[in-house]
C-alpha cells in the first residue's frame, strides 16, 4: 500500500513544483499574441509587398491562408504529441522555428517562398500556442482556470489593437520586411521567457505513450465528449463571428460611411478594448456567477446585434451609428463567449489536456479561415452577407451552449462544470 501511495504522490510533487506563477501567466499571453502580432504588423503593407516581390494582390492574400492553414495544424498535432513526451522542450522548439521562419519571411525573393515560410510560422505558432495552453490546464482547475483563462484572453485581446498600429508605423519608418525583423526580435525574448519562466507541467508518469494508435485513441476520446464539442462549438462559432466582423468592418464603415481609415483605427481599437474588458470582467466573476450564465449573456447580446444589423442594412441604409453600435456590442459580447467557452471545454477533459486544447485551437482557426473569405462574398456595397453570418454563429453558438453541452444529470459534477 505505501508503494502504490508513493507511486501516485510522485506526480503530484511534481505537480506541485510546476506552480502557476505570474510570470508563467505572462509567457502564455506572449505566446497567444503572437499570431495577430505576425498577421496584422504587416497587412498594412500588402500593396508594397506585391510590388516589391512582383506577386498579385491575391497570391499576397494567400500569405495569409497559409498562415491559417499552418496554425490549424500546429494546434491540431502539437497538443497530442505535448500529452506523450511533455511540453517544456517542445514549447521550446516551436518557438525557436517560428523565430527561424519569421527571419525567412524577411529575407524572402519571392511569394512562393513567403507562403511556405508562412505556413511553417504559422504551424509553430500554433504549436506553441496549445502547448502554452496546456501548461495552463496542467496547473488550474475550477474557477481559477476560467479566470486565468480568462486573463490571458483578456489582456492577449492587446495584440489585435496594437499589431496593426505597430506595422503601420513600422512601414512609415523603414520596409515592410522590418515588420517580419520585430517579429523575429520578439521570438527571441519569447525563448528566452519559455526558458526561465515556464516549468515541465507535465511530469513522465502522468504522460501517455503508444506512439500514434494513442493519439487517435485519445482524439475519440476527446471527441466523444458531448459537452466538450458543445463548449468547442461555442467558442469556435464565437471566432466566426469576430472574423466576419475583421473581413468586412473596413468595407462598411469606410466605403459604406465614409469614416476615414484614422477613425475606422480607432473604432477597431475601441471594440478590441470591448472584448478586452469583458473578458477580464468575466476573469472577475469566475466562481460567483455560472459561467454558463455568463456566455448566454453574451450570446444574446451578439445575436440582438446581429438582428439590428441585419435590420438595418435591408432596410435603413446601413446607417453609420447603428453599425458602430452593433459592432461594439458584437465584439464585447464576444469577449464574454470565447475565453469561457473555451475553459469549460478544456474542464471537460482533464485527462487529455493537450489534445483537448488541440482540437479547440484547430476548430478555433479553421473558422477564422473559413468565415473571412465568405463575409466578403456580397463585396463592397452590403452588410447583409455579414449581418446573416453574425447571426448564425451565434446560433451556433448558442446550439452548442444549450443543446450540445447543457447540464448532466449528475449533481457531484454540476457544480465543477457549470
Amino acid at each position: 500500500m505505501s508503494a502504490a501511495i508513493a507511486e501516485q504522490s510522485a506526480p503530484d510533487r511534481v505537480r506541485r513544483q510546476a506552480r502557476l506563477t505570474t510570470a508563467l501567466i505572462a509567457t502564455v499571453i506572449f505566446l497567444t499574441a503572437i499570431a495577430p502580432l505576425a498577421t496584422d504588423m504587416y497587412v498594412p503593407a500588402f500593396p508594397t509587398v506585391a510590388d516589391h516581390l512582383s506577386a498579385t494582390a491575391t497570391q499576397v492574400q494567400l500569405t495569409l491562408t497559409t498562415f491559417f492553414v499552418g496554425m490549424a495544424l500546429g494546434q491540431l498535432i502539437g497538443g497530442p504529441v505535448s500529452d506523450q513526451y511533455g511540453r517544456r522542450r517542445l514549447l521550446l522548439a516551436a518557438v525557436v522555428v517560428m523565430t527561424l521562419a519569421s527571419a525567412v519571411c524577411a529575407l524572402t525573393p519571392s511569394i512562393g517562398v513567403m507562403m511556405a515560410a508562412r505556413f511553417v510560422q504559422g504551424f509553430a505558432g500554433g504549436w506553441a500556442m496549445v502547448i502554452g495552453r496546456a501548461v495552463i490546464v496542467d496547473l488550474a482547475s475550477g474557477a481559477q482556470l476560467i479566470r486565468v483563462l480568462n486573463v490571458i484572453a483578456g489582456v492577449g485581446g492587446i495584440a489585435p489593437i496594437a499589431g496593426p498600429l505597430l506595422g503601420a508605423a513600422v512601414l512609415q519608418l523603414s520596409g515592410w520586411r522590418m515588420s517580419f525583423w520585430a517579429v523575429v526580435v520578439l521570438g527571441v525574448a519569447m525563448v528566452v521567457a519559455v526558458v526561465v519562466a515556464v516549468p515541465e507541467s507535465l511530469p513522465p508518469q502522468s504522460r501517455r505513450g503508444g506512439g500514434l494508435r494513442t493519439v487517435a485513441v485519445a482524439g475519440r476520446q476527446v471527441l466523444a465528449r458531448r459537452r466538450y464539442m458543445g463548449y468547442v462549438l461555442v467558442s469556435g462559432s464565437g471566432m466566426g463571428a469576430i472574423f466576419a466582423y475583421v473581413a468586412t468592418s473596413a468595407f462598411v464603415l469606410q466605403s459604406m460611411n465614409g469614416l476615414s481609415p484614422v477613425a475606422y483605427s480607432i473604432d477597431f481599437a475601441a471594440n478590441a478594448a470591448g472584448m478586452t474588458i469583458a473578458a477580464l470582467v468575466a476573469a472577475r466573476l469566475a466562481g460567483r456567477i455560472a459561467t454558463r450564465r455568463i456566455i448566454l449573456t453574451g450570446q444574446v447580446a451578439a445575436l440582438a446585434a446581429g438582428v439590428a444589423m441585419l435590420v438595418g442594412a435591408l432596410w435603413f441604409g446601413t446607417p453609420l451609428l447603428l453599425v458602430i453600435v452593433c459592432f461594439f456590442v458584437l465584439m464585447t459580447a464576444q469577449g464574454l463567449i470565447g475565453p469561457n467557452g473555451g475553459a469549460l471545454a478544456s474542464a471537460e477533459v482533464p485527462e487529455h489536456p493537450g489534445t483537448g486544447s488541440a482540437m479547440l485551437g484547430f476548430v478555433t482557426w479553421v473558422a477564422a479561415g473559413v468565415i473571412a473569405p465568405i463575409a466578403g462574398l456580397g463585396g463592397q456595397d452590403t452588410a447583409v452577407p455579414m449581418a446573416l453570418l453574425m447571426i448564425g454563429c451565434t446560433v451556433l453558438s448558442m446550439v452548442g451552449l444549450l443543446v450540445l453541452a447543457r447540464p448532466t444529470r449528475d449533481p457531484s459534477t454540476a457544480a465543477v462544470r457549470a
